[in-house]
């Protein structure tokens, strides 16, 4: 995962987009270290990417940030995500693609992921449809080094098939869980961040 996001706007576009996803994929991946919430407590709250749709939902996740401590964060974490067995919450695509874990979302995604040169790392526990590891993708694929794959055309294709498709559903999922607290506000910028990515690669259409 990546370093916590700086805490300067003065980012160009593109290095901004890949600091945020991220941000999102650590955020998502497990309860958040006390160093990553120091970061995003002193975050500038300007708009962290061009266009000022970003800057309230930035604003209010920096302002939860502030307001919750990382042992509340964490519980709420576990409270939504973890736990033995079935989750309150599922953080995967294959559950909001096809209603199942483990299915044909996953399989294709993996097919994706092969024709980019990734592979699952092993000590991973989870599976690679899980939000933080498409994130991660995500991010890859801005601020990756071979621009044969780190280019606006792959972003486009992996973010159209593999994220676009089911994260609002995630978003709300968590949105419409009454222990939401602070990731009812990571989802609210989620999915704010996901619109303009969307209207982005629209653009380029």
């Amino acid at each position: 995962m990546l370093e916590p996001l700086p805490t300067t706007s003065a980012l160009d576009e593109e290095t901004a987009r890949a600091e945020i996803y991220g941000l999102l994929a650590q955020l998502y991946y497990q309860p958040p270290p006390e160093e990553l919430l120091s970061a995003l407590r002193v975050a500038a709250t300007d708009a962290p990417a061009q266009g000022a749709f970003l800057e309230e939902p930035w604003r209010a996740l920096v302002g939860a940030a502030r307001e919750f401590d990382q042992a509340t964060i964490a519980r709420e974490f576990d409270a939504l995500f973890g736990g033995v067995g079935k989750p309150e919450v599922y953080l995967f695509g294959s559950h909001y693609m096809s209603g199942f874990l483990n299915e044909k979302p996953l399989a294709r995604l993996r097919e994706t992921l092969a024709g980019l040169g990734l592979g699952r790392d092993d000590t991973m526990p989870e599976t690679e449809d899980h939000i933080a590891y498409v994130c991660e993708v995500m991010r890859y694929l801005i601020a990756g080094d071979d621009v044969a794959v780190a280019n606006l055309t792959r972003q486009s294709e992996f973010f159209a098939t593999h994220l676009l498709p089911w994260v609002n559903a995630l978003c709300d999922a968590i949105t419409a869980h009454p222990k939401a607290q602070f990731y009812a506000v990571l989802a609210a910028f989620t999915r704010a961040f996901v619109s303009v990515e969307a209207q982005g690669f629209d653009m380029l259409a």
